[in-house]
């Protein structure tokens, strides 16, 4: 069976490629446009943009997140239950204890973020630390320390704000084709070429985030419950803990699609897609098989 630490450097080497291609394909649109409106201003605003986006991504990713979820740090003597079975499963995995954050949230959910082990982040619900059980909850974290020993959670949150960055960039460039400007030729056919670019953009922006979010392969997810589970010596725990999460209706009062993925379920409770063409780009794998997997397990 694949260790704590088998996708570690494919996932290093795929999140400098999801930012290199990140830049090249934001340049790429800014020439465009700065060729078409006869403004390299448009140009000059592209590169720098998507050198901040690539930069933040990956040494803010974490903080951005955290924000978007309105975590807050929990500190030893405000939960030393919670810290106890955190600080014992990273001595049983070798890594380094990561800073531990609460979502203030009543649906019980879970996420790992940071760029390496020794900045690492993991947030819990204030409704998945009144929900499940002790074991349950040692499984949860397991999962969750094993994102971060795996580098999982480094190419999860690049890939989920570079994800929102591309839609929001072509929605952005949507705009400035309907603007008009300086043209090469003439306004109308610069004019109708950027409005159809704009159209284009716009149809395909959502598809391209959700793809590139289909970078994360659904495997990290069977492969960080097969790591939990050999942390704890206990899969029937995470096993439980996800019957738990994902049959709980509680919604999440701040939820964000191109972060959804981090989760370790859907934190869309009662309000799934459900339309067939949308579950082909499901980033997680279902939960029933899961669960199957793990208490197929045997340790």
């Amino acid at each position: 069976m694949a260790s704590i630490y088998t996708q570690a450097d494919s996932n290093t080497r795929k999140t400098w490629f999801l930012i290199t291609g990140f830049l090249v394909f934001i340049i790429a649109v800014g020439w465009l446009f700065s060729y078409l409106l006869n403004d390299n201003i448009i140009l000059y605003f592209a590169v720098f943009l998507s050198v901040a986006m690539s930069f933040s991504s990956y040494w803010y990713s974490d903080k951005i997140v955290l924000s978007m979820y309105r975590a807050v740090p929990v500190e030893h003597n405000q939960n030393p239950e919670l810290y106890h079975i955190v600080e014992n499963l990273c001595i049983t995995a070798g890594l380094p204890v990561p800073k531990i954050y609460i979502i203030l949230e009543m649906q019980p959910n879970a996420f790992a973020t940071g760029r390496d082990a020794k900045h690492a982040v993991v947030a819990v619900t204030q409704g998945i630390l009144q929900k499940l059980n002790k074991t349950e909850l040692q499984g949860v974290i397991a999962h969750e320390l094993s994102h971060i020993g795996n580098k999982d959670m480094l190419l999860s949150t690049v890939v989920a704000i570079l994800a929102g960055a591309v839609a929001m960039l072509a929605n952005m460039f949507m705009r400035i084709s309907f603007w008009g400007g300086r043209n090469r030729d003439d306004d109308n056919k610069a004019g109708a070429l950027l409005a159809i670019l704009g159209i284009v953009a716009a149809i395909l922006a959502p598809i391209a985030a959700t793809l590139v979010q289909l970078a994360i392969s659904r495997k990290r997810e069977f492969l960080a419950d097969a790591d939990g589970a050999l942390l704890t010596r206990y899969p029937e725990g995470l096993a439980s803990a996800l019957e738990k999460i994902s049959q709980d209706p509680t919604p999440m009062r701040v939820a964000n699609d191109a972060t959804s993925s981090l989760f370790i379920d859907s934190p869309y409770k009662g309000k799934q897609k459900t339309n067939w063409f949308v579950k082909l780009f499901m980033t997680h794998p279902p939960v029933e098989e899961r669960i199957k997997a793990l208490r197929d397990m045997q340790v």
